[in-house]
């Protein structure tokens, strides 16, 4: 099984296993003392037997499970489940964690998560020519995946970390597939610390709260959470994901979930961010139209695009002109920029060519000057992604500035060797 692979696996079963944890921990505390206590033998999820002799209660336990978690699991979907399913090699694995994940996707929250699993194909010939065959793979795969993470702690903070940890690892490891999906917690850090301060007075620290933050190419999720962790869990209104790889839009939404961020506290769409796909941000409006108090984005690198002659008119567009179809670096900035409130800041990651290039970059750069919304520029050294070896800079946007100047900071020198990208010092 090749590194990608593995990695939906061990992504989702870990994703699996926190819903699980979280979910009997909780339903520990509603049940009290009907909560079972199993003899050590017996190696069945707790909740199988209290489902098994209190079926007249389960309609009103899962109701206050929805109030209290914010979403149900039946019995034999649990991780512990599926575990032992896999350690005894039953020949029903398969089967029901088919049947487990369509339940997580269509019934577990009161949002539709479809497709969170779309990534594992269990019919897949890579496990096996025949039912039979995936069948025991998948008993093999699970049951040293379990091994592997039966000592991982139930904390969501630790699962969380470990879950970045391992979206890192598996981002080192994939070269350029990896800017797909993953930012550098450096980088995901000074974006995050940028966006949280006061967007007119920056030293007198962190806002107490944002309503509504943004990141229209999402990736795995980490910048949004990155800015969630700065101002604490009750620090954000409401987070506002967009990401057009499947992959890593799946990733993104059990990533928010394994972090703690209640399914009515995110909202990530698959779409196209440049083709402003999503409903809810073309909202034309202007009581409707989505504004959020911070923008923070790692967009593809000098992306090549088709805008057609209608997108000269798009709301995101029209004052500045459209990007050259060779670069959408600046049409990704335009179009992070159109959401951003009177009192929000955009912190956005291009490539250094956005500060020199000429022709239609250039106008967009000077209009953008001139109408000061460009406050501060960050020059970053060269070789900080996995991606790519080229240098990038940091933009920092408001639409309403305190001073009229821009400030400069050239942090090109300043960075340490590693093995397969640099990393800032």
């Amino acid at each position: 099984m090749n590194a990608d692979d593995f990695r939906d696996y061990m992504l989702s079963f870990l994703f699996l296993r926190y819903l699980s944890d979280n979910y009997e921990f909780a339903a520990n505390r509603e049940l009290g003392a009907d909560y079972p206590k199993l003899e050590e033998m017996d190696k069945r999820a707790p909740l199988a037997l209290w489902y098994e002799k209190n079926t007249e209660d389960i309609d009103e336990f899962e109701k206050q499970m929805r109030r209290k978690v914010h979403y149900v699991i039946k019995s034999e979907y649990l991780w512990s489940s599926i575990a032992e399913l896999a350690r005894t090699q039953d020949a029903d694995l398969l089967v029901t964690l088919q049947n487990g994940f369509k339940y997580i996707e269509n019934e577990s929250f009161g949002d539709n998560f479809q497709g969170l699993f779309s990534e594992i194909n269990l019919n897949s010939e890579k496990l096996g020519k025949n039912h039979e065959d995936r069948n025991a793979k998948l008993c093999n795969i699970i049951s040293k995946i379990a091994e592997g993470i039966a000592d991982f702690s139930t904390d969501s903070d630790v699962l969380g970390d470990a879950y970045e940890y391992l979206i890192g690892e598996f981002a080192a490891g994939s070269g350029k597939k990896a800017g797909e999906f993953y930012t550098p917690q450096q980088l995901s850090n000074i974006l995050s610390e940028i966006v949280s301060l006061d967007s007119q007075d920056p030293a007198t620290g962190k806002k107490k709260k944002l309503n509504k933050v943004l990141d229209f190419a999402c990736g795995s999720g980490s910048l949004l959470l990155n800015v969630r962790h700065k101002l604490g869990a009750n620090g954000i209104g409401k987070i506002y994901g967009q990401e057009s790889n499947i992959t890593t839009y799946n990733l993104a939404r059990m990533n928010m979930l394994l972090h703690g961020v209640k399914d009515s506290e995110f909202e990530i769409y698959h779409g196209d961010s440049l083709n402003n796909d999503w409903s809810l941000l073309n909202e034309m409006n202007p009581a409707k139209k989505l504004k959020v108090d911070a923008v923070v984005a790692n967009p593809p690198f000098s992306y090549r695009w088709e805008p057609n002659e209608s997108l000269s008119e798009d709301f995101r567009f029209k004052s500045h002109g459209l990007a050259p179809k060779s670069a959408a670096d600046f049409a990704f900035l335009l179009h992070g920029f159109g959401f951003l409130s009177d009192e929000g800041t955009m912190a956005i990651i291009l490539p250094h060519g956005v500060l020199f290039r000429g022709g239609a970059e250039s106008r967009i750069r000077t209009k953008l000057l001139k109408d000061g919304h460009i406050d501060t520029v960050i020059g970053l050294p060269a070789n900080l992604f996995f991606s790519t070896g080229i240098p990038v800079c940091i933009l920092v946007l408001k639409k309403c500035k305190k001073h009229d100047d821009v400030l400069f900071i050239n942090a090109s020198e300043y960075f340490e060797k590693g093995k397969t990208s640099e990393s800032i010092t």
